[in-house]
């Protein structure tokens, strides 16, 4: 399996398979509008913005599994992140990572790139995804890490 078997559903309620980022280094994020980590949508808008013509695409992906942190609508989120962030990147319907109805998207991801001692789970809202332009290759970078401290992995990604 690859990135582009997939199929999402847009923040604006549209189906959109993943197949049209087929070549692109794609950056897939769990994100959420009320966590400590929020400020993080600002980065990750200026790796869409520095690298996108390059061949970058950000992915965000709103989950409510974490301390219910993404309460709102898909509505109340796109327009949070538009007023708030000026977020141009993708957004995608509320979604769940883990545990029973976790969209299969995260499942392949997970079992792509386990996190710490081979987990499985997501641990918090923005865990990182970066897959290569093969769509099969994954590297997994856990909430902490900010996206500016990812740029040169996303900038080895771009160049292969």
């Amino acid at each position: 399996m690859k990135l582009y078997d997939f199929q999402v559903r847009s923040i604006s309620g549209h189906d959109v398979s993943l197949r049209a980022y087929k070549g692109r280094v794609v950056l897939i994020v769990n994100v959420a509008s009320r966590c400590g980590y929020t400020p993080q949508y600002q980065q990750l808008e200026a790796l869409e913005r520095r690298y996108g013509d390059a061949g970058l695409s950000v992915l965000g992906f709103p989950c409510n599994q974490f301390g219910g942190q993404e309460p709102g609508t898909e509505a109340q989120i796109e327009q949070f992140c538009r007023l708030k962030y000026d977020i141009t990147f993708a957004m995608f319907a509320k979604i769940r990572v883990n545990g029973r109805g976790a969209d299969p998207l995260y499942k392949w991801l997970k079992d792509q790139a386990p996190g710490l001692m081979g987990s499985r789970s997501i641990k918090w809202n923005f865990t990182k995804f970066l897959v290569h332009r093969d769509g099969k290759t994954v590297t997994r970078f856990g909430t902490r890490i900010k996206p500016r401290a990812i740029e040169a992995p996303i900038v080895k990604a771009l160049a292969e």
